[in-house]
């Protein structure tokens, strides 16, 4: 129970495949309190039953595209608990599918653009809007994938959008440790998701990482889920700034194909 007394937020649950799925789930067998986000009307009604069986409450709404939503919505949910929060997970990235194939240099500006504000700049306004609403002990955690150090076929810009990601999170941990706030991220392994299924060939992704892997398996939800969770807890106090890698150490072995 080593998350037992906290609450926090977890962003970008889609449904019960949803890495963020996995992440409540842990959370609520360590003792934590968790309140979900969903981008629109349309996924609030897809996860509300989820938010409830996990953390006792609705999901609030935030759209990370919109200004102001996101810092209205932890406004929101700091009232609404009356307390600090303690955490927060941000699982949350777009990219155009059509665009998650072929040639990365086919990329559209439009699509470029969007994939890095949701992708990217929303981890940012997230630390922004929570800082004034989060504990001295806060912990702030993303997700990222190997895509971002190797190539991937098929990841194109979503590639970008996680560098610039993994970079952002040594930049925010600088500027909110003076307040005790931690910010890390994971770089899963693949996983079957909502968000996966929309890159070209995922399957022979995953063939080719369960293959290579020393451990001889994928990535499950459950081994990101754990080491997220150890990294929002007190137990991870001295880490900050970092990129962690929970794919079966894959990262180790070769290069990408």
């Amino acid at each position: 129970m080593i998350m037992e007394g906290k609450v926090g937020i977890v962003m970008g649950m889609a449904n019960r495949f949803s890495i963020a799925h996995g992440i409540g789930k842990s959370l609520k067998q360590n003792g934590a309190t968790s309140v979900f986000t969903a981008q629109t009307d349309t996924f609030k009604a897809k996860i509300d039953d989820i938010a409830l069986e996990l953390g006792g409450m609705e999901s609030v709404l935030c759209d990370v595209s919109k200004d102001g939503s996101i810092c209205e919505a932890f406004e929101k949910i700091s009232r609404n608990l009356g307390r600090p929060i303690d955490f927060v997970v941000h699982s949350i990235a777009y990219s155009d599918k059509n665009e998650l194939s072929g040639k990365y240099y086919d990329t559209t500006r439009e699509n470029f653009l969007n994939t890095m504000n949701i992708s990217c700049y929303s981890l940012t306004e997230i630390c922004r809007c929570i800082r004034p609403f989060m504990s001295d002990n806060g912990s702030i955690v993303t997700l990222s994938y190997y895509g971002s150090e190797k190539v991937v076929p098929n990841y194109n810009v979503m590639a970008l959008a996680k560098s610039a990601l993994e970079t952002s999170v040594m930049y925010l941990a600088k500027d909110l440790g003076e307040y005790g706030i931690r910010v890390n991220s994971i770089s899963s392994g693949p996983i079957k998701t909502l968000a996966a299924s929309g890159i070209g060939d995922f399957s022979k992704i995953l063939d080719y990482d369960a293959n290579r892997s020393p451990l001889k398996r994928n990535v499950t939800q459950k081994d990101v889920a754990d080491a997220c969770v150890f990294l929002l807890s007190d137990m991870s106090s001295g880490i900050t700034g970092e990129n962690i890698h929970v794919d079966c150490g894959c990262s180790n072995i070769g290069v990408s194909f």
